[in-house]
């Protein structure tokens, strides 16, 4: 029997009259499994795999709502595992942020496990002066496995304006090894910051790289031999971006 999982899920979170972040919504489904977790400023959710995957075939969807001045913090709780099976699985992530509210979108990095063929599409519509942190990371394979295949797509709108349209195909490595795309990289990474008083100048460093948007936002991106030195390259672009503290 051909197993195929459809799995949705919702997060929706409200500012109250005391200025205080509530999650009136948090519907979970299968592997898809949110929590309400403490610490931060405003509301945290993790999202904790209650079963593997995606499979190829399984469509994950996960829908975000933050409020006109909520705040919301999206974490998971381990890594995503991308493997093969009965044609593509899909991952899709679709975010609303409202006037005033902010979104800090960052779970740990999904891992395109060999045979495996996975897409992943995230779309995100930010209204007035919303701000938005959002970092994703891939792992190219597990230890000592060749990845299989993996496409991303990243959209965001301002008021219904774009302010970034990101592809990546990863599904052809004669293509996607060569210089100007990742190399011999085994992890590759973004994270995008939207909202006030970002450093308006493009940087480059090693493996890492910092471009300022048409619009109130920066684009990091990193690659690098492994995770953690891809979330240290990611961490040392957004510190770029963000510039000095200011004092007093």
């Amino acid at each position: 029997m051909t197993r195929r999982y459809t799995a949705r899920a919702a997060v929706t979170a409200t500012r109250d009259a005391g200025g205080r972040t509530r999650l009136p919504l948090l519907r979970s489904d299968g592997p898809l499994a949110l929590r309400e977790t403490p610490g931060g400023d405003g509301a945290t959710v993790h999202l904790v795999g209650a079963a593997a995957g995606p499979l190829g075939g399984d469509v994950f969807d996960l829908a975000v709502t933050v409020g006109p001045g909520a705040r919301l913090a999206f974490r998971s709780a381990a890594s995503t595992l991308a493997l093969p099976g009965d044609g593509r699985s899909r991952m899709v992530v679709r975010a609303e942020v409202g006037a005033g509210g902010h979104l800090d979108f960052a779970p740990e990095p999904t891992v395109a496990a060999a045979g495996c063929d996975h897409r992943a599409v995230a779309a995100v519509a930010l209204r007035g002066d919303a701000t938005l942190r959002w970092r994703e990371e891939l792992v190219l394979g597990r230890h000592r496995e060749e990845p299989g295949r993996h496409t991303g797509r990243f959209d965001v709108t301002v008021d219904g304006v774009p302010l970034l349209r990101h592809e990546l195909r990863l599904d052809d490595p004669a293509v996607y090894r060569g210089d100007a795309v990742i190399g011999r990289a085994k992890a590759v990474g973004s994270l995008l910051l939207v909202g006030p008083g970002l450093v308006r100048e493009p940087w480059v460093g090693e493996g890492v790289g910092a471009l300022p948007l048409e619009g109130p936002g920066v684009l990091v991106t990193a690659v690098a031999a492994d995770s953690a030195e891809l979330r240290r390259r990611l961490a040392s672009g957004e510190r770029r971006a963000r510039g000095p503290v200011p004092v007093g």
